[in-house]
């Protein structure tokens, strides 16, 4: 029997749509996260507890097991077991990404700085540390740009800014967000911050799969909401794209000679690209699927999720058909409108019963805090649809959106 190892943070949205998909799969399947689980003391060989910052160390301890019970693939599920992921593969001897071009996507400086010797094209940029005076460094930047910490994702303390004023501001906020205890425990990378010449245009996020070097394109999703700043707060994603043939055509291969420039060979790839009249930009690569639950968008061949068809890849099982279903589907990331205490979700009868949506998931429970972007990581919940066009797609997710209704109050103290 095939045995599968997930890379499973305790943070992740994806756990139960990967474990559904090895299941499909009939494999003897062990998942390791970075804190113990209460039942790994009687199942040692199927429940690993592993420090993924530090992909040295665990690539070791899966390589002692793997000699006793041998693995035969190792897949990380988020950005976070990105990198530990392509250590132990490689320390295994399986089909993987080199470690070094998958910690390259794991800093956006570093990244930036393939895609430009490449001649991939990239906007300006600039790297500064908290060591920097934000005054000083405002003067020799170009204006509009976006401030981002090098080393979070989901859009956490990415901020626009269009003068010197509002860069300090944004500076000092992301500053505050680099002091707190979960950044400053990722380590390297943890006290810089990376300054873009903001790039116009509509976005879009491309989802593809790695063969032996070769991108295959899963799916290209419009961003039909404008992201023009101050913050980056991703809404909704409608596949397929209704941008020109051609324009479609360019993002694919742009996507393609990034991948080729950060040395990406095997497995899923997430980008996220700007398209304006100068033709598309690649803002971020991710050697790693689609985020949240956005998966639960995509259907391929004879009714794959986009899991399994991960799974399959890694395991060396036949894919019948990479082809998506030809049905227009959407999700629509819930928006925080404030911060506070989830108090009560209203509406999710009337939400659900707006023709072509499928599924509405709330993911912050009842009394835990929402904190809003820049700061924030978490999203609301999930809305996803199907319909006969994108257009109705988009009009299904607003709609169900608009009649939800959530009940914050704001955080004692």
């Amino acid at each position: 029997m095939l045995r599968l190892l997930l890379l499973v943070p305790t943070t992740t949205y994806r756990t139960e749509d990967f474990v559904q998909a090895a299941a499909r799969l009939d494999v003897d399947l062990a998942v390791a996260s970075e804190r113990p689980n209460v039942f790994g003391e009687r199942l040692p060989d199927n429940l690993l507890t592993l420090d993924f910052n530090d992909p040295e160390k665990a690539a070791c301890e899966v390589a002692a097991l793997a000699r006793l019970n041998p693995f035969s693939a190792v897949v990380p599920v988020d950005d976070r077991t990105t990198v530990v992921g392509a250590a132990i593969a490689n320390a295994l001897g399986l089909p993987s990404n080199p470690v070094a071009a998958v910690s390259t996507t794991r800093n956006k400086h570093q990244m930036r700085l393939a895609l430009g010797k490449a001649g991939v094209p990239s906007p300006p940029y600039f790297l500064f540390t908290l060591a920097d005076d934000p005054a000083r460094a405002a003067r020799t930047v170009p204006y509009p740009c976006v401030l981002k910490p090098t080393i979070l994702a989901a859009s956490r303390g990415v901020i626009r800014a269009d003068s010197e004023g509002e860069f300090v501001a944004a500076f000092r906020r992301i500053e505050a967000i680099l002091k707190t205890a979960d950044v400053v425990a990722l380590g390297s990378g943890s006290d810089e911050i990376l300054v873009e010449g903001f790039i116009p245009g509509n976005e879009v996020a491309l989802e593809g799969l790695l063969v032996k070097g070769a991108l295959r394109v899963l799916a290209l999703f419009d961003k039909p909401d404008p992201l023009d700043g101050p913050f980056f707060e991703e809404t909704i994603y409608v596949t397929p794209s209704r941008l020109p043939g051609e324009t479609q055509t360019a993002v694919a291969d742009l996507t393609a000679w990034a991948a080729r420039a950060l040395g990406l060979r095997e497995g899923p790839l997430h980008a996220e690209l700007r398209v304006n009249e100068a033709g598309p930009w690649v803002i971020e690569i991710a050697a790693r699927s689609i985020g949240g639950l956005c998966s639960r968008t995509l259907r391929f061949g004879t009714g794959l999720t986009l899991e399994e068809l991960i799974l399959r890849h890694a395991l060396g099982i036949e894919i019948e058909s990479l082809e998506r279903e030809r049905r227009p589907a959407g999700v629509m990331m819930i928006p925080i409108p404030r911060g506070g205490i989830l108090e009560e979700v209203r509406g999710q009868e009337a939400a659900k019963a707006v023709p072509g949506i499928e599924e509405i998931t709330i993911t912050i429970h009842q009394g835990q805090e929402v904190v809003p972007l820049p700061e924030g990581s978490r999203y609301l919940g999930f809305i996803f649809a199907r319909r006969e066009t994108p257009e109705e797609v988009e009009a299904a997710l607003r709609e169900a959106n608009g009649r939800l209704e959530f009940v914050i109050t704001p955080k004692s103290g």
